[in-house]
């Protein structure tokens, strides 16, 4: 029987982003409610993540952001932008997020699970090093890739984004670095306005980005054939020592801030893909992330379509 970990801190429900905000606590509470409605539940290992360390925020994020952070968390709530705010629970749980990241590694990586998602508040692929922005403060799968790197001496990390928003801070962070691959499948337009195909990384990191935009109403088959047909090659190029995913769930055809079309069943197809790269290339080192993902039941549908192509006898 597969070893799936689905880590959470309650602390990721006091990120207070304000009444209307669609990154709300009840994304997770969704979450979780539906899992545990289904025979799931008790197949998955549940874990309470850590509080990340500056050193490990650090790995990404310069130490006076990361003050500049703690700053506007205690004297929240704060905008830091026209879409992000910062609260004063948003601390703990940012640091709780990243946290998630770095045990969902480690016990991949000792071989005490077989994979992991990561169920934390606020997403991260938005945030630039020195930025918070799209309702990101920290960039919690860059963090994760340069902890794997470091802690586990893992050289070569491929990140997986199939959030219908372009991680702009995840492509950004690796822009110049061939140890990461960025693979990104989303919508255009749509924020953050980046994302181009012809952005393909800089030297030495040239090739190590991959952008596929798609039009509005691309649904599971477009997704899918880049997936097969573009990622899946380069992974076979790249060998990576461990796949991580922005999990964001908004490409799904119900969700209200963009027009991609992704069922569930894409999804779980999605999955299965990453799985299957994880699997062929590093013994099946993967970790997987929460980003989007703003209509509630969508959401909770489309983790339990995940998790279940995760928990998958081959």
């Amino acid at each position: 029987m597969r070893r799936i970990g689905l880590l959470f801190h309650p602390s990721c429900l006091a990120h207070d982003t304000g009444p209307g905000h669609p990154e709300r606590p009840q994304r997770l509470q969704a979450i979780l409610e539906h899992l545990q409605a289904t025979d799931l539940w008790p197949r998955l290992t549940v874990l309470e993540p850590p509080l990340a360390d500056r050193t490990v925020l650090a790995l990404v994020h310069p130490p006076r952001y990361i003050d500049h952070i703690e700053r506007a968390c205690r004297n929240g709530p704060t905008a830091l932008d026209p879409d992000t705010v910062a609260s004063p629970g948003s601390w703990e749980a940012a640091r709780r997020a990243a946290g998630a990241v770095t045990l969902a590694i480690d016990k991949v990586v000792d071989g005490a699970l077989d994979a992991a998602f990561c169920a934390v508040r606020p997403p991260g692929h938005h945030a630039l090093a020195t930025r918070a922005m799209g309702f990101c403060l920290f960039n919690n799968v860059a963090i994760g890739a340069r902890y794997a790197q470091q802690r586990h001496k893992l050289a070569r990390a491929l990140i997986v984004d199939w959030d219908v928003h372009h991680g702009n801070g995840t492509q950004a962070i690796f822009f110049e670095d061939p140890s990461v691959v960025y693979f990104s499948t989303h919508q255009v337009p749509c924020y953050p306005g980046t994302g181009a195909r012809e952005d393909t990384g800089r030297w030495p990191g040239t090739a190590c980005t991959i952008n596929v935009p798609l039009p509005p109403s691309s649904g599971d088959a477009e997704l899918l054939t880049a997936f097969r047909e573009i990622l899946v090659p380069k992974a076979e190029a790249f060998k990576p020592d461990l796949v991580l995913i922005s999990a964001g769930f908004d490409a799904h055809r119900d969700d209200p801030l963009a027009a991609l079309a992704v069922t569930e069943a894409g999804f779980a197809e999605l999955t299965r893909v990453v799985r299957a790269i994880a699997d062929t290339h590093c013994r099946g080192r993967l970790v997987s992330v929460l980003e989007g993902g703003y209509h509630l039941d969508a959401l909770g549908r489309s983790v339990a379509a995940h998790l279940r192509a995760l928990l998958e006898e081959r």
